[in-house]
């Protein structure tokens, strides 16, 4: 019997603490064949997805699949991103969150992906609001850690 991997789980409680604690819980995600995500919002392959309940209907954090629908400028999208292609789930306010590594598809699935003839990504995310960051002092005192998107 195989063992189900901890990431879903941890996916699910990290969402529900930014939920909980009023913040906006956004995932990080690697786009490849398997995803479907608005392709016009897809940078260097990756794309940043708002997944508050106020952005999204219908979210499903599956073991296997996260899906959901939601609307990009305007149009309404389904989305479906493999839970193996989330690298990052965050607070957009705090950017306290955790991140995972990429999971490559299987060998069985890789050998099926490649027979099949690929299908346009289609993308359907919110890009990440940008917050600003305060200015840098320069000279002494206590380090900073930044985070450069």
């Amino acid at each position: 019997m195989n063992e189900i991997a901890t990431k879903p789980y941890l996916l699910r409680a990290l969402y529900e603490w930014c939920v909980d604690n009023g913040y906006t819980p956004h995932l990080a995600v690697k786009v490849d064949s398997r995803t479907q995500v608005p392709a016009e919002y897809v940078k260097n392959g990756e794309i940043t997805l708002n997944v508050s309940p106020n952005a999204v209907h219908k979210l499903q954090l599956g073991n296997e699949l996260i899906e959901f629908s939601a609307r990009f400028g305007g149009v309404a999208r389904q989305i479906s991103v493999p839970v193996a292609s989330v690298y990052a789930l965050y607070a957009r306010e705090t950017g306290h969150g955790m991140t995972f590594d990429i999971e490559s598809p299987k060998p069985g699935l890789q050998a099926v992906a490649e027979a099949e003839p690929a299908a346009p990504i289609k993308p359907a995310a919110l890009p990440a609001p940008s917050t600003p960051q305060p200015p840098t002092k320069p000279g002494g005192g206590k380090p900073t850690l930044r985070r450069i998107k």
